[in-house]
């Protein structure tokens, strides 16, 4: 049986850090430096209208000529975001990463952004139920091996 997203939040928390359309690139990149993260959720009010990455500043920014201090979050961002619901399995969400070539999914359950899986979490996720798979099968050879 494969990991949930919802047993992943259980785990690391559902905490997200989200800024405005309107901030400044700067304020998202402080956000993000200030929580040691790689993405920000872009919210308008309570709804989720896309998502500022690392890589939406490396490779936007310069490209366009803008400057970090006067340009938007919103002329940067990804809008129209890939969500995942808390029901989603760790194997899905490799699947919809991996398709999609991206490293952040906001969880929504019933229209309310519950979390932020991330590839790190999926890459602990994996490690650990291999590490499950492995105790599991040493417990069971030892077991066999006593009888």
């Amino acid at each position: 049986m494969s990991t949930t997203v919802q047993q992943v939040l259980d785990k690391k928390g559902s905490g997200t850090h989200a800024v405005p359309p309107t901030a400044t690139v700067m304020e998202g990149l402080e956000l993000m430096a200030t929580h040691d993260i790689g993405a920000v959720l872009v919210k308008d009010g309570e709804r989720l209208v896309g998502i500022f990455t690392e890589r939406d500043y490396a490779r936007k920014v310069a490209i366009k000529g803008l400057s970090s201090k006067d340009a938007t979050i919103g002329e940067l961002m990804t809008p129209n975001v890939c969500t995942i619901t808390p029901s989603h399995t760790i194997d899905d969400v490799m699947s919809i990463m991996t398709q999609n070539r991206f490293r952040h999914l906001p969880v929504v359950d019933h229209g309310k952004i519950t979390g932020i899986i991330t590839i790190g979490d999926v890459v602990k996720s994996v490690i650990a139920e291999h590490e499950a798979t492995i105790q599991q099968l040493s417990s069971y050879i030892a077991g066999d091996i006593a009888t």
